[in-house]
């Protein structure tokens, strides 16, 4: 069933991999912040890898997060969300009824920005024939019941080995040769279509033109705790102090 085309508004912001965990805890004062309207939006554009681990048929990955998630449907009562998954957050449809979601498989999304064609995507759509098989793999609900049940029984052991592995990532790294990477990455996509492509998931916080489009690379919120919001039909990027709200 097709969708009404995605507008994005004035004062829309652009939030990106928070990897909200044990480890990144700043996304739920950010929320609450919103939900106050210390900060104030019209529209939260969430642009995946929101949670560290958090995917639909794994029921413990919910109950550990319910305090963000919980969060999140009661912004969206008030406030459009639009949530593209991620490759930490996905088959999220039924976590958050009142969020407007976009799978892999819907990425990039097409929408308009002050009358001119943008695309968004988390990052992670395009990438080698071995991803795209085990993306494909790792979201089949089935394969995800079976996950669940397993770690149910070994007492979290597949959730707590993944928490040990992400505790160990480096979050906020450079990459040196980025635009070359990108021009790359997207070299199969007609980026002529558009006037800016948006996407999360590689933590740069860079932006530049390839041809007559403009890429932007959004800021990674667990590192420095950036985001962007539209201003007069651009992108600004701006920094969460934390208060008490």
């Amino acid at each position: 069933m097709s969708r009404n085309p995605l507008k994005l508004l004035e004062g829309a912001i652009f939030l990106s991999d928070a990897h909200y965990s044990f480890k990144h805890k700043e996304l739920y004062d950010f929320l609450k912040a919103i939900r106050s309207q210390h900060i104030q939006t019209p529209q939260l554009i969430l642009m995946g890898d929101i949670f560290d681990l958090l995917f639909g048929g794994i029921p413990y990955t919910v109950e550990r997060n319910k305090e963000v998630v919980d969060l999140i449907n009661t912004l969206s009562d008030n406030i459009e969300i639009v949530y593209l998954e991620g490759n930490h957050d996905f088959n999220l449809a039924p976590i958050f009824p009142g969020v407007r979601i976009f799978s892999i498989n819907e990425q990039p999304v097409a929408c308009e920005l002050g009358g001119q064609p943008v695309a968004l995507a988390h990052g992670d759509f395009d990438g080698p024939l071995g991803y795209r098989l085990y993306t494909a793999v790792i979201r089949n609900p089935f394969m995800l019941r079976f996950l669940s049940l397993l770690d149910t029984i070994g007492r979290h052991f597949i959730i707590n080995a993944l928490d040990k592995k992400l505790a160990r990532k480096n979050d906020c790294h450079s990459m040196h040769t980025f635009e070359q990477y990108v021009t790359k990455h997207l070299s199969k996509k007609d980026l002529s279509r558009y006037t800016m492509f948006i996407e999360g998931h590689h933590h740069q916080n860079h932006a530049f033109n390839i041809g007559e489009c403009r890429y932007v690379n959004l800021p990674a919120f667990a590192c420095g705790r950036g985001y962007m919001s539209v201003g007069r039909g651009s992108l600004q990027s701006i920094k969460f102090v934390s208060e008490k709200v």
